[in-house]
């Protein structure tokens, strides 16, 4: 189907993680089945949350510092979770070029955010560091992702 599938029901698994702490597989097996999410993205749609939670305190220091003036505290849950998942893709998925990433997760903040919510996350993004191996890689090699295993 499509990556963009993926990555909303990916959204709404970090949501529902972010206000309930439960378990992180019941949790994606559940919103994948509930979406009718097709098995070829499950893996990608996986892939998101648990990288997105394993590396959650780095992501959430990364989006501190770029949102000076916001208490992180504050932010709505949709755009945090949005960013988390971005800054996952742009810093640890070499295979997805950063433009996409923060393509993708501005218009997840128009459909799922509020009024101003994509361009606070474009703000946000746009002020992220590219690695630079990943930008090399995307000029024309695209390799496999480095992904990370759930907690």
């Amino acid at each position: 189907m499509s990556r963009r599938q993926a990555r909303e029901t990916a959204l709404q698994s970090l949501y529902q993680l972010d206000v309930d702490n439960s378990e992180i597989d019941p949790v994606i097996d559940y919103i994948a089945e509930m979406n009718f999410l097709p098995a070829e993205d499950f893996d990608f749609m996986k892939d998101l949350v648990c990288g997105s939670k394993n590396n959650e305190k780095e992501i959430d220091m990364i989006i501190a510092h770029l949102s000076r003036d916001w208490d992180i505290k504050r932010l709505a849950r949709v755009d945090h979770n949005i960013m988390r998942m971005a800054i996952y893709e742009i810093k640890f998925r070499k295979d997805i070029p950063f433009s996409v990433s923060i393509n993708e997760a501005v218009e997840l903040a128009k459909i799922f955010g509020g009024e101003d919510s994509g361009r606070f996350v474009n703000g946000i993004l746009a002020k992220v560091d590219c690695p630079s191996e990943k930008a090399e890689d995307n000029q024309g090699d695209i390799s496999g992702s480095e992904t990370t295993g759930c907690i």
